[in-house]
């Protein structure tokens, strides 16, 4: 990074008498965020009187996205173009990437903190492990591909732990194992639509039936009750089950495009897309005037969802 980035001086060979505070905020699946994990945690190690424990901060996707545009509005000047997936404070104040964390070490503590990329890549993969395992909560991972063509893979995490009756709807709806409802609907999302699409709102779809938007069921019954509220529609990416009134909940169900508090108390939010749903999706919300063919994978079921735009404005039936 630039040098008119940094808030601490490098060159300087007499360390403060202040302990100093390392933070270091970043992408959890990044192997630059390891990085600066482990020169953080390498400066505690080696002058541990002269460093508090570091503060690791390990972010999702859409949760580092929001926290660096934050910080571009806060800092201002060349953190504009700052581009990296993390960033490294000491005592609150910006330093810079991994690499100028490395440096910095290097220069004033002596602290040479290089190891082989496949490590790191390795250690990437472990710690994101770890981290999606900590959150006891469900995935269930989407290919995408639009006309056909493939363009990369998006995660719901279903937060079973605050709604596991609702998740458990959208799961067995995604492999398709209920098989048929009693009154003979297939109970599988397999060959549904899209088939809204709300600009700065939402995408729905999960209609079952025909297809129209005026359908669905869930695999409890014909509908099943509001679980509960304790989800927020605090940002793009929430996932949700769409209903006509309340316990109303079928097999349709809707995706944020941004924060619509508006939704709260009134949709049960169960999810959360944050494998890039926004390059996937937000890009092509511009082109909601096209047929959009979504392929997805669930559980290693495929089921093939047509996304096209109708202009209704409410999340019912």
């Amino acid at each position: 990074m630039a040098s008119s980035l940094r808030s601490v001086r490098c060159g300087s060979r007499s360390p403060p008498e202040q302990p100093l505070q390392v933070k270091v905020v970043g992408l959890f699946k990044s192997s630059t965020f390891q990085i600066a994990k482990s020169t953080a945690e390498s400066l505690k190690l080696n002058f541990p009187s002269k460093f508090e424990d570091p503060i690791i901060v390990p972010l999702q996707e859409f949760a580092w996205d929001q926290y660096l545009q934050q910080k571009k509005r806060e800092l201002k000047n060349e953190v504009w173009e700052y581009s990296s997936h993390v960033m490294c404070f000491i005592n609150d104040q910006l330093l810079g990437d991994a690499l100028d964390l490395q440096k910095w070490a290097h220069k004033v503590w002596d602290i040479v903190d290089f190891k082989p990329s496949a490590l790191y890549d390795a250690l990437t993969v472990d710690y994101s492990a770890k981290f999606l395992r900590a959150t006891k909560h469900d995935f269930v991972f989407l290919d995408i591909s639009i006309d056909f063509n493939p363009i990369g893979r998006l995660i719901f995490e279903l937060f079973c732990d605050a709604c596991p009756k609702t998740c458990k709807n959208f799961q067995v709806l995604c492999t398709g194992i209920a098989g048929f409802s009693q009154s003979g609907i297939r109970l599988h999302y397999a060959g549904s639509i899209f088939h809204r699409v709300v600009q700065n709102g939402w995408v729905q779809g999960g209609d079952i039936v025909a297809g129209r938007g005026n359908g669905g069921e869930s695999i409890y019954g014909p509908t099943f009750e509001d679980e509960n509220f304790a989800v927020p529609h605090d940002k793009r990416g929430v996932l949700g089950m769409v209903n006509k009134g309340r316990h109303t909940n079928g097999s349709q169900f809707y995706i944020t495009l941004q924060a619509a508090p508006y939704l709260d108390k009134k949709y049960v939010a169960f999810g959360y897309v944050h494998y890039k749903f926004a390059s996937v999706i937000f890009t092509h919300v511009k082109l909601w005037f096209k047929k959009i063919w979504l392929s997805i994978i669930c559980s290693l079921r495929v089921t093939t969802i047509e996304f096209k735009n109708k202009s209704n404005t409410n999340i019912d039936f």
